[in-house]
Formats: C-alpha cells, structure tokens, sequence
C-alpha cells in the first residue's frame, strides 16, 4: 500500500501543479485575448466616433434636430458603422438606414453618460435588436446643454464568435497538455515505484535469511546507489554470518578440547593406581594447563561481551606505560626461552605517564606479545620498543614470523575473525585489544607482510604537564 500511495502522490502532485500552472496560463491569455479583440473594436468604433465629431460638430450643433438628422444621412452615414441620431432625452430619432425611431427611447449606460456630458462607451446586448454590440454615444452640445446625441454602433456577434474558437482552442490544449502531463507523470512515477518494490521485495527476502538474494542495479541514480548499498550490506552480513558461524564452530572446538582432556584425564587418575606419582603428575599438569587455557577461553568471551554491550568500566591512573609493558616483557622472557624466540625490549629512560587502565593495558600487552610468539617459529625473535612520540607514547611489537596475508590483514581486527589460521584460539583477542585501546582513547594497527613478520603499533595519548600536576593535587 505505500508504494501504491507513493505512486499516488507523485502522480497526483504533478497532476494538481500542471493543472494549476495550466489554467492560470491558459486563465492570462484567455483574459489577454478577450481584453485585445474587444479593446480593439472599442478603440476602433471610439476613434470613428470622436473623428466624425471632430468633422461635423460644430456644423450642426446649431441645427434643428430635423436638420441634424437630414445631415447625418447625407454626410455621415457611410455603412462603415451603424449610426443613431438621439434626442437630449434619449429618444431615437433616425439611425443611418434611414428608418425613425418609432418612440423607442434608449436608456443603456453609453446614452446615460453621454446625457451627462461626456462620451458613453458600453459593450453589451442591444435593447432594440437584442444582439451584443459596442456602442459610443457622443452629446452635441449648445451650451452647456446636450440636444442631441450621436450612437456609433457596431456588431460583436462575429468577434465573439472568433473569441468563442479561440478559447475553446485553449481549452482542448490545455486539457491535451493536462493529459499529456499525467500520462509522463504516471511514467515517471512507476520508473521512481518499480525499483522500490523490487528493493522492498529483496529486502524482505532478506528479512527472511535469505541473503543470497541481490537487488537489481538498473540506473546509477540515487535508487541505484541504494541498490548497491543494500547489496553492500547483504554482502556484509552474509561474510559476517558466516564468520559468526565459524566462531561458533571453532570456539565450540577450543572448549571440548580442554573439557575433553580434563574430562579424560580425571577418569584416568580415578581409576588408575594412585601410587604411580608420574602419572598423577602428568595427569594433574595436563588438567592445570588445559583449565588455565578454559579460563582464558572464558576471559576473551566476557570480555568480548562486555566490550559488545558497551558495559565494560575502566579503572584508569596516572602511571608510566612502561612498568605494565615492562611486566609483560618479563613474564613471557621464560616462555620465549623455552620455544626459543628471543625478545628484546627497549623501553628507553624517558618516563612516559598517561592516564590507563593498567590491568586492561597489560592485558593488550599480554595478547599482541602471546599471538607474536604464537606465529614466530623457533630462532625467531620479538622486538618490543616503547617511545615518545608528538604527544603520544608509541608502544611497537614486531616479530619475525609468518606474517598475515594481504586478504587477511584488513579483517584480523573485527569479531570472530581468525583468518585462513589453524592455530587455536578464539578469534577476538586482536579485536579486544582494538578496542580496549581505543576507549583509551588510542590507537591500534597492523603492518605485516607474509614470511616478513608482522608490527603492531599501539599509540596512546600522554598526560600534559597541567595534567599531570592536576593528578598529583587529586591524588594529595
């Protein structure tokens, strides 16, 4: 229904404005048309008048009304324009055909004002023939008294008919272009309504978990471009879905495989004999390890959760960045030792303070240094180098391992990415740590080349001299 009713208002709102703008153009030459022809023939039947006036007032103004009459049949009377002679009253005495007036006495607006002194001009229906004419009435004055008048009429029947044909012309042109203008608006209508619903019928099918479906891309206009986002957006959310469901799947793995060993070792150590300490001790070193690797399992999903929903509250303090990066070092020295990888860390001399959550930031530290060891095969080696840098401190890891493939590398930040990786895990350690930077209000990237190693780069903000002594009195 609303992409009905849309159709419906484009259609009809270029209806009611071509309507509008058609009849007033055609209301402004109708009234420029009936105003020309018709102030034309007064123009002509008053120029006539006041021409004959001029000739033959004065010769006659004198005269008896016989006499005046007798010299308007001789010399004014030509067929051009039917001419009445009037008493001062009004009454009809003889027209230029010749005939009497019979008693008839006039009484139209032109004959009232020309009584009153000046020129009448009237345009209407005739009393006597009852046919729409033009009529000027001159007085002939002696003195200041009006004896007779002269009529000058002449016929409108075949100027409103010339008029009539005109306007009915515009009317068929203005309904032809009315119609003309609601078929193109109907057209342009269904061309704006068509992609519409083929857009609302692929978005539905959407809605339905369907995202194979596409919409049509016919024009690249602004329906065209939301055509594509649209596409854009499906594609997005079927990679997204799909990466879902591999985390769903892969995270499912990384928690049997500890419960499974814990699970399995226990049944062994219950029932196998609990004087072989060497089993006991593997035994319990595999659950140990196996738990600690649950539990951080765990970790990364309630954290992963928490920094979802947007609830997750950071404790931060005054401190320099490089005692929990320094304490990180420290704790991965032994584990590097043992897969021979050798770590070097060069934290400087120069205090860097900032204002961090300090377990947050080490627990970065803790997931970039673990996955650098992860990808960095044995001889290896870890470099680790913390400085100064336009108001920032710049903390860089870079190791010498496999890299990260090109196709990879835009997407190893985001949910439940894991790349073409086999290694265990879960997939949202690099893409907590991009997010516990950046409520610090940092910044976190990724360099790497396959076979070359790969840099990440943590840049966080470092507290003023104004701040830092502000945090000092807060701390007095």
């Amino acid at each position: 229904m609303r992409l009905t009713s849309l159709r419906t208002r484009i259609v009809w709102s270029y209806g009611v404005l071509i309507v509008l703008v058609v009849v007033m153009l055609g209301s402004l030459f109708g009234t420029l048309v009936w105003n020309y022809y018709y102030s034309s023939a007064v123009s002509s039947v008053l120029q006539r008048a006041q021409t004959e006036a001029v000739l033959h007032d004065r010769m006659i103004a004198d005269e008896p009304i016989k006499e005046k009459a007798r010299y308007m049949l001789q010399n004014m009377a030509d067929g051009t324009a039917h001419l009445q002679l009037l008493t001062g009253s009004g009454e009809l005495v003889v027209d230029s055909e010749g005939f009497g007036g019979g008693g008839v006495t006039l009484d139209t607006p032109d004959v009232r004002q020309a009584m009153a002194h000046d020129k009448g001009i009237w345009r209407g229906r005739d009393p006597v023939t009852n046919e729409r004419i033009i009529a000027v009435t001159l007085p002939v004055k002696e003195g200041d008294r009006v004896t007779a008048m002269f009529r000058y009429t002449a016929s409108l029947v075949t100027l409103d008919t010339i008029i009539r044909n005109i306007l009915w012309l515009t009317v068929l042109v203005g309904s032809f272009v009315v119609l003309l203008f609601f078929a193109m608006s109907l057209l342009i209508a269904n061309r704006i309504a068509r992609p519409i619903r083929n857009l609302t019928k692929v978005a539905e099918k959407m809605a339905e978990g369907d995202w194979s479906r596409r919409a049509a891309l016919n024009d690249r206009d602004e329906i065209g471009r939301l055509a594509d986002t649209l596409n854009t957006m499906a594609s997005e959310l079927t990679r997204r879905e799909k990466l879902k469901e591999d985390f769903i799947s892969s995270i499912s793995h990384e928690l049997r495989t500890p419960l499974t060993s814990i699970k399995g070792w226990s049944e062994t150590l219950a029932s196998g004999d609990p004087a072989d300490v060497e089993e006991l001790n593997l035994g319990l070193a595999i659950i140990d390890r196996e738990t600690e690797r649950l539990s951080g399992l765990v970790e990364d999903l309630l954290d992963f959760s928490k920094l979802y929903a947007k609830s997750i509250v950071l404790h931060p303090e005054m401190l320099d960045i490089r005692k929990p990066l320094g304490e990180t070092l420290w704790q991965f020295e032994a584990r590097g030792q043992r897969e021979s990888v050798a770590i070097h860390g060069e934290t400087g001399d120069e205090p860097l303070l900032a204002k961090v959550d300090a377990d947050r930031m080490k627990q970065v530290f803790i997931n970039v240094l673990d996955n650098a060891l992860k990808f960095t095969p044995k001889g290896g080696a870890i470099y680790v180098q913390a400085r100064q840098e336009d108001g920032y401190a710049r903390m860089t890891i870079r190791d010498t391992g496999c890299g990260i493939p090109p196709e990879d590398l835009p997407h190893v930040t985001e949910k439940f990415y894991k790349g073409s990786s086999q290694r265990s895990g879960s997939g949202l350690g690099l893409a907590i740590c991009k997010e516990i930077v950046e409520l610090h209000g940092g910044v976190f990237r990724l360099d790497s080349a396959v076979d070359a190693g790969t840099t990440v780069m943590i840049s966080l903000p470092l507290l003023t001299d104004a701040q830092q002594q502000g945090e000092q009195q807060e701390r007095a």
